[in-house]
C-alpha cells in the first residue's frame, strides 16, 4: 500500500494536541481499571441459580466472581427482539460464560466485546458455494453461535433450560465458549492455544476419539450416551464435550476418556464430579 502524507488543510498527526487523544486516552484507562466486584448478595443469588456454579469450592468461586467482574466491565450485554434482563440475569450470563475460563483466565475474553441474547432461537440465513459453482441458500435455527472475531449470541430460553437441568450433559454458554477458546490460535479446528507439547497430544488425543465418534454416529450405535452433534466437525466434538465436562462429566469419561482427562487439565475439575 502507498504511503500518503498529509493532505493540503489537513493537520499532521505530530501537530494534533492531546485533546485529540484524550477520549481514546479515557477508553484505554477504563479498560485497565478493575472492574467493580459483584454484590455479594446478587452472587448468592447467582449460587442458587445455576448448580455449576453453586458446587465451586471457595478458591474456584473467588476465581469466578473475578472473571465475572472483568466480562461486565469489558463485554456489552445486548438483549434483543423484546427481551429484556435485569442486573441479576446479566450477572448470571456473565458468570457462566466464564465457567470454561477458570483455568485459563481472562485472556479468553479477548478479541471479542459483544453478548448478543435471544429470547428463544434465533434463525440464521446460510450461504455454501459447492465445488461445482453452485450457490447453496438455507435457513439454520440456533440456539447458539460463535462468531470468531465477533460476538457471542445466546438463547435465553436454552439457558434457563439448562439451568432447569443442570446434569443433563447441555450448558449453551459453556458450547459457545469453548469456541471463542478455540478460535484464539486463529483457526476453530477443537485445538484451544495450548503450549506446545500439550496441543500435539491434544490434537491426536482429541481427533483419534472424534474420528471414532463419528464412526459410531455413522452406524447409528442406540449406546451413544453424548449428543450426536458433536460428530458434526472437530470443533463441535470439542464444544460438546466441554457441555459434558461441566454438566455429565461420568457420561464424557465412560464415552471418551482420554477427552475427558484433557478438558479436566484445560478447564478444572467439574462441578459434578464424584
Amino acid at each position: 500500500m502507498a504511503a500518503h502524507g498529509p493532505r493540503a488543510g489537513t493537520v499532521s498527526c505530530r501537530a494534533c494536541s492531546a485533546e485529540t487523544f484524550a477520549p481514546v486516552i479515557d477508553w484505554l484507562r477504563g479498560l485497565r481499571r478493575r472492574p467493580e466486584p459483584v454484590a455479594p448478595a446478587m452472587w448468592t443469588a447467582v449460587r442458587r441459580r445455576a448448580a455449576w456454579i453453586g458446587r465451586l469450592d471457595d478458591t474456584r468461586d473467588r476465581t469466578l466472581q473475578a472473571l465475572t467482574s472483568r466480562f461486565l466491565h469489558q463485554k456489552t450485554i445486548s438483549p434483543v427482539a423484546d427481551l429484556e434482563l435485569d442486573d441479576a440475569q446479566r450477572v448470571l450470563l456473565a458468570a457462566l460464560c466464564c465457567l470454561p475460563l477458570l483455568e485459563f483466565g481472562e485472556e479468553g475474553l479477548h478479541g471479542w466485546s459483544q453478548l448478543i441474547v435471544y429470547p428463544d432461537a434465533f434463525r440464521v440465513n446460510r450461504t455454501h458455494l459447492d465445488a461445482a459453482g453452485v450457490l447453496h441458500e438455507w435457513e439454520d435455527e440456533l440456539i447458539g453461535e460463535a462468531w470468531e472475531s465477533g460476538p457471542l449470541i445466546l438463547s435465553w430460553a436454552d439457558v434457563e433450560a439448562d439451568l432447569a437441568a443442570p446434569d443433563a450433559g447441555f450448558c449453551v454458554a459453556v458450547h459457545e465458549m469453548a469456541h471463542k477458546l478455540d478460535a484464539l490460535d486463529g483457526v476453530l479446528d477443537g485445538t484451544p492455544a495450548l503450549p506446545r507439547e500439550w496441543q500435539r497430544a491434544w490434537a491426536r488425543d482429541f481427533q483419534q476419539a472424534f474420528d471414532a465418534f463419528v464412526e459410531r454416529v455413522d452406524r447409528s450405535d442406540d449406546s451413544l450416551a453424548i449428543d450426536p452433534y458433536a460428530a458434526e466437525a472437530p470443533e463441535e466434538f470439542f464444544a460438546v464435550c466441554s457441555e459434558y465436562h461441566f454438566s455429565a462429566p461420568d457420561v464424557l469419561h465412560d464415552t471418551v476418556p482420554g477427552v475427558a482427562a484433557h478438558l479436566r487439565r484445560f478447564y478444572g475439575p467439574s462441578p459434578f464430579e464424584r
